[in-house]
């Protein structure tokens, strides 16, 4: 049980700023930024002893390495992009599916490719401008066929390795995102099982139609087959995103797409384009710390639990809060920082096992992201079809993100029936040393040395 501070509801108040300034129309950056310069000036303390309180937080080992996986995720992206890798991936799946069948082979095609590149917006860009021509000739009914590609893109989006809400939850709980992926998996799977039934069943197309031109490169997707078969066998993720950084560059300048020194633009191109999640994360880390010192989390906890009677309720608890927080700001990772201190606390007062929260955390704010009709992913499907001259809009998709909800429910009875803890129960965690049983040897010796340096 940690040392319970003082609860002071009043220290929450800084998040209550960063939602209003956000629901007014201020860039996400930007509300945060002002939300944490107020965590400074409220409350009690020096600024300056506040400041080395959010210096913690925002400089935590934890945080750290969330930062610099982002940048390799961002760099892994743009440069598998740049080679042409995307759209051969695209074109490979959509040339091996049987026009028949095209509405659930898109779900699948999704699915992989959101779950190798981590994006579920790049994803959705790269399929929709396809799939909605080939659709339009098959006749196929494009509100199925848009709630599909949407909510393979989510599942790879609550899958991936190298996906910004992997790496948020994981790090946010002290978890492997090995052994999030594991509990994470067993619940989307049935989902996308029942999905891709649904999906053969009322997704067949009303004529027969050509897939048209879908050459591709081999060679270009290998890159990313390379990043999801390491990620799936527990390679260390920093070391599976530098692997594939330099496999994509090298079939890049071997194909001709670039040259090295465009190969190492595209590398910084990729970073900077993780901005905004590094900016959130420092000063939503950052702001966190204080509002946790100044009481705020505890205040929340203790209101919770007016509500928590047991493991499971506190579990529903924690998917709430990170659903209400996705809700609020349309941004799962800015949802899962937001919520990943509280749930901290709330796993250890209740015995929920870390890599589990971690799951919970991921898996509802992907929910919630599918399913909200002002999220970027619905929005962005829309809009790219409408190119198409197709009417769409994200209440006509949302009764056909059938995945989303579907994850949703199997997610629910995953707590009252804990068929994927499997793995949390054959190794469990050890609340001592904050770490899997199988680990505490490990620990143990990293901690020695640390006392004896």
């Amino acid at each position: 049980m940690v040392q319970s501070k003082k609860a002071n509801g009043l220290a929450l108040l800084p998040f209550v700023l960063l939602l209003i300034l956000f629901l007014a129309g201020f860039p996400i950056v930007t509300a945060t930024l002002f939300a944490a310069v107020m965590s400074f000036f409220y409350g009690k303390g020096k600024i300056v002893e506040k400041f080395a309180v959010f210096a913690r937080g925002a400089g935590s080992e934890g945080n750290l390495t969330m930062l610099l996986i982002f940048a390799l995720s961002g760099a892994f992206s743009s440069v598998a992009t740049a080679m042409g890798g995307r759209d051969a991936v695209v074109n490979l799946g959509l040339s091996l599916v049987p026009v028949p069948f095209l509405v659930a082979g898109c779900f699948i095609i999704a699915m992989l490719m959101s779950t190798a590149c981590g994006t579920s917006m790049g994803t959705i860009a790269a399929i929709i401008p396809i799939a909605v021509g080939v659709g339009q000739k098959a006749g196929l009914d494009m509100m199925i066929l848009l709630g599909a590609v949407v909510g393979g893109a989510m599942f790879g989006d609550n899958l991936s390795m190298i996906s910004d809400t992997t790496i948020a939850a994981a790090r946010g709980q002290g978890v492997e995102m090995k052994d999030k992926f594991r509990l994470n998996f067993l619940i989307a799977l049935p989902a996308a099982l029942v999905t891709l039934v649904l999906l053969c069943i009322f997704g067949r197309p009303d004529a027969s139609a050509t897939m048209g031109d879908l050459t591709y490169s081999l060679i270009k997707v290998i890159p990313y087959f390379l990043v999801l078969i390491l990620a799936v066998t527990g390679m260390d993720v920093m070391l599976v995103m530098a692997l594939g950084i330099g496999t994509a560059g090298l079939v890049g300048v071997v194909t001709g797409s670039f040259t090295v020194i465009e190969y190492s633009e595209h590398i910084w191109s990729g970073i900077k384009d993780m901005d905004q999640s590094f900016y959130l994360a420092v000063l939503v880390s950052g702001m966190s710390e204080i509002v946790n010192e100044q009481g705020g989390i505890q205040w929340l906890v203790d209101n919770m639990q007016k509500i928590m009677k047991s493991n499971k309720t506190a579990q529903f608890s924690i998917a709430g809060l990170v659903g209400l927080a996705d809700a609020a700001t349309t941004n799962n990772t800015v949802a899962i920082i937001v919520a990943n201190p509280i749930a901290k606390d709330v796993s250890r007062q209740y015995n929920i096992d870390p890599r589990r929260t971690a799951s919970l955390l991921d898996l509802f704010s992907c929910v919630v992201q599918g399913i909200i009709p002002h999220g970027g992913q619905t929005l962005l499907a829309c809009t790219l079809a409408a190119a198409y001259g197709i009417t769409a809009t994200p209440i006509t998709v949302i009764p056909y993100l059938w995945y989303p909800m579907l994850l949703g429910v199997f997610g629910v009875i995953s707590v009252f029936v804990p068929y994927a803890d499997g793995a949390c129960r054959k190794d469990p965690w050890n609340w001592e040393y904050d770490c899997p049983a199988s680990k505490v040897e490990e620990r143990k010796a990293i901690l020695a040395a640390e006392h004896a340096g």
